[in-house]
């Protein structure tokens, strides 16, 4: 019996991305609801295959109605879908979106899209330590 993480003779070994080869890593989009922000954690390459993601990330940071914090400190890529996400982040929320730890990609789009005028770009957040309300909080 087989299961999913094993492969047969015929199958190649799972390896990881190799970006000399033009292989991202694949994108992901993690909320965490806490106590007093809603954190969403971005990594990876932030593109329109996470469509559905950044959608359900935006109405659930929506509906807590908390600050909202992006750490995108783990993206490798991101493409107008992730600068789209943003900007509706941005335009949604009640208070003024934190993006933490931006990759120079990242701070290149927010610069030439100018949506770095909409959102707190923070390099290295404040002392204070992130902490979700509940471990079932986390939505992904």
């Amino acid at each position: 019996m087989r299961d999913g993480n094993s492969t047969s003779g015929t199958e190649p070994a799972h390896r990881p991305a190799d970006p000399a080869r033009g292989e991202g890593e694949p994108g992901g989009v993690h909320v965490i609801v806490g106590a007093d922000a809603t954190r969403i954690v971005l990594s990876g390459e932030v593109d329109a295959d996470l469509g559905t993601e950044l959608q359900e990330a935006t109405a659930a940071a929506e509906n807590a109605g908390l600050p909202i914090e992006v750490d995108a400190h783990h993206v490798t890529f991101m493409d107008s879908s992730g600068v789209a996400f943003l900007a509706r982040l941005s335009i949604r929320s009640q208070h003024r979106v934190r993006l933490l730890r931006v990759p120079p990609t990242v701070r290149f789009l927010l610069e030439v899209t100018r949506i770095g005028e909409l959102i707190d770009v923070v390099d290295e957040p404040d002392g204070r330590e992130f902490q979700p309300v509940a471990p079932d909080t986390l939505l992904s």
